[in-house]
């Protein structure tokens, strides 16, 4: 008997934890988020409901488990960027390039068009090639490179930054729902 399909769902309060555990190895061993303290569950269930209320964040389960989460907050707080979002995905150690990321975004980046936004961003610390290979993969265009813009794990990093559209650029956009 075929093991059953990984669901893709909305996140709710009680993935914190689970995301929360997913996150931190990316936080204590890595550069490629600049935080230097993993958050608790409890901090992460404040960015999933912040994330929830304007935007979205889906998580990825697998036989009831959590094994990956991506979410979309604003890019930027002034006006005139609202229609525009930074994305981000994260995956369990052993579920990365074995398609849960590509999975995560797809759903993501149609929630998001839904809703009336027309641009992701997302910065990725270098080196990094998985995650630029997957924004390269799912249309994201390079835009920019921050130099020696963040300082972990005892050097100076650099963040390139991507852009992709998420729907048309209309003259007079509705607002976001």
């Amino acid at each position: 008997m075929a093991a059953p399909a990984p669901v893709l769902r909305d996140a709710t309060p009680a993935d914190a934890a689970a995301c929360a555990a997913i996150y931190a190895p990316y936080v204590t061993d890595s550069a490629i988020t600049f935080e230097l303290e993993p958050p608790s569950a409890a901090q992460m269930a404040d960015r999933i409901a912040a994330a929830q209320r304007a935007h979205a964040w889906l998580v990825l389960e697998d036989d009831g488990v959590v094994v990956g989460y991506a979410y979309a907050g604003p890019y930027k707080e002034r006006a005139a960027y609202r229609w525009s979002c930074e994305v981000s995905v994260y995956l369990d150690g052993g579920r990365r390039r074995r398609g849960g990321g590509r999975t995560l975004y797809e759903a993501l980046f149609a929630r998001l068009a839904e809703r009336g936004f027309r641009t992701a961003v997302a910065g990725i610390t270098l080196p990094n090639e998985p995650s630029e290979g997957l924004h390269t993969a799912l249309g994201f265009e390079p835009i920019g490179t921050y130099r020696r813009i963040g300082f972990k794990q005892g050097r100076w990093r650099d963040v390139l930054w991507t852009q992709r559209s998420l729907g048309p650029y209309d003259a007079e956009p509705a607002e976001p729902v």
